[in-house]
């Protein structure tokens, strides 16, 4: 299977290599629209700052060819952020593939949100075969509105999506590459798509 990773300048792209080397996969890390368009997955990883992270993907022209995918498409972080419609950190135009905005938490609590959090209402082909209420690693200080494209919730200071999909994009909120046995198994699915 052929599995392409989109490069650009946020970070953790080499925790999901690992992941899926995991799962007997061997990942090309590309910023090629020819290898990101012929790829079976693409993966949409991110550690970073919506505003600089969006500048790069417009410079490389690679919105409009993120937009254009037709295979499975998985946002993980930042990358669930970028596929909104507009983030609230450095007033930040996403791509739109979801009609939601992203918010920043209010500071009832500590933020960023960080650590090992439960993730309810699970509803898709990513999470097949997974218990009722998993737990998954999140670090974020932004979050997507609840929608009708929720497809995992989670609770820190008020509901948020902790995952989303609209045809085929899918994405999660918690980095799936560090949350063990649940962020293996919602990858296998992924790949199983």
């Amino acid at each position: 299977m052929n599995v392409a990773i989109l490069k650009y300048n946020a970070g953790n792209t080499q925790s999901v290599i690992y992941a899926l080397n995991r799962l007997g996969i061997e990942p090309i890390v590309t910023d090629s629209a020819e290898e990101l368009a012929n790829a079976d997955k693409v993966i949409f990883p991110g550690v970073g700052e919506a505003s600089t992270a969006m500048n790069f993907l417009y410079n490389k022209n690679l919105s409009e060819v993120i937009k254009g995918l037709k295979q499975p498409v998985l946002g993980i972080c930042l990358g669930l952020q970028l596929l909104c419609e507009y983030s609230e950190e450095n007033d930040t135009k996403g791509l739109g593939i979801f009609p939601i905005t992203v918010k920043r938490f209010p500071a009832k609590d500590k933020v960023p949100h960080m650590g090992w959090n439960n993730i309810f209402d699970l509803r898709g082909p990513l999470y097949k075969n997974m218990d009722a209420l998993e737990y998954t690693y999140f670090v974020h200080s932004y979050y997507a509105e609840m929608s009708e494209y929720t497809s995992a919730t989670s609770d820190y200071i008020l509901p948020f999506s902790a995952g989303l999909q609209k045809d085929n994009f899918y994405a999660v909120q918690f980095h799936t590459e560090k949350s063990s046995t649940a962020g293996a198994k919602i990858l296998k699915n992924f790949l199983d798509l």
